[in-house]
């Protein structure tokens, strides 16, 4: 996988993340990342700009960094880091919803995601630069079936609490003290029948405005931070 940036490149390095190559512009000068690169002995591939340019889809800053993918977590990982708190992402299609989740998520501690293997934003390049070098601290599991999951987190004794516009409570009215997994669905969609279905309690954040809805990492960033104060 191909990522670029200056922030993203000094994540990386100061995170110790294996390195395959680092593609640098003739002229890069940023002192403080070319002593990273020295002191993590990276191999360096000087190019050209437009070379650079056709390698990365975005604004590379003349730096290119190619690591290998990233290796997804099982379902058992969480039970074995005795998580209490996780987050289930029910198909999210945006790679920037995706890392600004996961950004969020670690600022508050929140350690493990799940998310589908199908219909589901994988984590890209994208999603690795909005993360802003968090993506190392986390635990992203994924899996066949959301559904199936949610049983055997119910089976582990976490309760469920779904989002969504529908038949739901204010989400400041649900209890969060015991093991609990949030559920956070489709950016135009929602969370899925099945899925609904399948929760103990379905969560609505009031709207006060003339919109009806939240983009989906704002509203995942309120429902986590709801459940961190109700748990003090």
């Amino acid at each position: 996988m191909l990522v670029f940036g200056k922030n993203v490149a000094k994540d990386l390095l100061l995170n110790g993340v294996n390195i395959n190559k680092i593609y640098l512009q003739d002229g890069f000068d940023d002192k403080s990342i070319l002593s990273l690169i020295e002191k993590s002995n990276s191999k360096v591939e000087y190019k050209q700009k437009k070379e650079i340019d056709n390698l990365a889809n975005g604004l590379h800053q003349g730096i290119i960094v190619s690591i290998p993918d990233y290796q997804y977590h099982n379902i058992n990982s969480i039970f074995e880091n005795n998580e209490d708190v996780v987050l289930i992402l029910d198909h999210i299609e945006d790679p920037h919803n995706f890392g600004a989740i996961i950004r969020t998520c670690e600022a508050a501690g929140i350690n493990s995601i799940i998310i589908s293997q199908d219909r589901q934003v994988p984590i890209n390049s994208t999603v690795m630069k909005t993360s802003a070098g968090t993506l190392y601290n986390m635990n992203i599991v994924m899996v066949n079936s959301i559904a199936n999951s949610i049983d055997i987190l119910k089976d582990n004794g976490f309760w469920i609490v779904g989002t969504s516009l529908e038949d739901s409570e204010d989400y400041r009215n649900i209890d969060y003290s015991g093991k609990i997994a949030i559920v956070m669905g489709n950016e135009g969609k929602g969370i899925s029948n099945l899925v609904a279905k399948k929760c103990d309690y379905l969560a609505k954040i009031p709207m006060y405005g003339k919109t009806n809805s939240l983009n989906v990492s704002v509203a995942t960033g309120i429902m986590i931070y709801e459940v961190i104060r109700n748990r003090k």
